[in-house]
């Protein structure tokens, strides 16, 4: 099994990484944290005129129909550049909702909008603290009104559309809720990274059409919820060599006693630290991007270890990143923060970190339990 990506995939990836680093440096991010919109609508247009947003897409809606293996890749570059975009909730979620439960009708009508970027939609899921369930939905949608509160939703503020996990009856549903209606309120809420809008929303007997392809709701949901995992742990790779590299540069470049502090042997065990964990969740996003790609029996397994791998490679590298920088790092004219907001962020974005270790260890006990996924069989 081969996971290095070929020779067109690479030259994707020195293109994005080329291009986010005119379109997004650091002061980039730093005008949006520092302004009052909390996302860069300039650099969403540019990134749907390069085609990303498309990435994966049928052609037949406006996209280019390319492989998981080309959106990962724009998945790390976006983290790198730490990109305050609704890339995440628009493209690894909703549009992963529409296209794989959506009526024909719903897929002619939103994919080709979201593909051009022309259109930006969210998934809504959350409805407070606590991990969400299947029993513990509180939203209700019944003939086709959709009442209840979801919050924290990201780029609820600016989405024209949400996909929301509401109760029906016993079980859960996915519906498809456009945003500008009567029956729809929506509330900005401040996060730890505010180059990241998220907001709450209430439906009040909002209209809402069901995904008819997902016919058991709260699994269709988990599904989601594990491809998402394994764009988001790219993202989160991204943020982790990102932070290691500005550590890395900060450890050359300042001296104390006359000495560069990267010869210090404490910040030489932190270095080594922060690459040792990125290279673990970089072996293991390998996996999951295969998994999502061409083996979808191994994606609950693949997509919970690359997620696990990720958050604490992103996180461990986002704060040693700060402890390098010393008493400077934590300031606000200092980029550390970009790193550990987003990291921090992301962290929760589909689940903490325990959620998921939960979900790795139900999905090695249903391997054991399946023959067919022991080793040797």
């Amino acid at each position: 099994m081969n996971f290095e990506f070929s020779q067109d995939q690479l030259l994707l990836r020195d293109q994005a990484r080329g291009f986010l680093a005119e379109h997004c440096p650091p002061k980039a991010v730093r005008t949006v944290l520092d302004g009052e919109q909390d996302w860069d609508e300039t650099l969403w247009n540019k990134v749907a005129e390069m085609g990303w947003q498309a990435t994966v897409i049928p052609e037949a809606y406006g996209g280019l129909g390319l492989s998981y293996y080309e959106l990962v890749i724009i998945a790390e570059e976006l983290g790198r550049a730490v990109a305050p975009i609704p890339f995440g909730s628009s493209i690894y979620l909703a549009a992963e909702a529409i296209q794989h439960y959506g009526s024909e009708q719903q897929k002619s009508e939103w994919l080709p909008k979201l593909a051009s970027g022309e259109a930006i939609a969210t998934f809504a899921l959350s409805e407070g603290p606590g991990r969400a369930t299947v029993k513990s939905l509180a939203a209700q949608v019944s003939g086709g009104s959709l009442t209840g509160r979801k919050i924290p939703v990201p780029d609820a503020g600016i989405a024209d559309v949400a996909v929301v996990v509401a109760a029906n009856g016993d079980g859960a549903q996915l519906v498809l809720v456009p945003l500008k209606q009567s029956g729809v309120t929506v509330t900005p809420v401040r996060t730890l990274d505010f180059s990241r809008g998220h907001g709450c929303i209430e439906f009040n007997n909002a209209q809402a059409e069901t995904l008819s392809g997902a016919k058991d709701g709260w699994l269709a949901t988990q599904q989601l919820l594990d491809r998402a995992a394994v764009l988001y742990a790219w993202e989160q790779l991204g943020i982790a060599d990102a932070a290691l590299e500005q550590a890395r540069q900060y450890a050359l470049e300042r001296y104390a006693f006359g000495r560069q502090i990267g010869s210090y042997q404490a910040i030489k065990h932190k270095l080594v630290a922060m690459y040792t964990k990125n290279t673990i969740a970089r072996s293991n996003a390998y996996m999951g991007a295969w998994a999502l790609q061409d083996g979808p029996e191994q994606l609950p397994l693949a997509a919970a270890t690359a997620r696990v791998a990720a958050i604490q490679a992103s996180l461990f590298a986002a704060e040693e990143n700060i402890q390098t920088h010393g008493g400077m790092g934590f300031t606000w004219e200092f980029d550390c923060q970009f790193f550990y907001r987003r990291a921090k962020l992301l962290s929760l974005a589909i689940g903490s970190e325990l959620h998921w270790q939960d979900r790795l260890v139900a999905a090695l006990e249903h391997g054991a339990a399946d023959p067919s996924q022991q080793a040797g069989a």
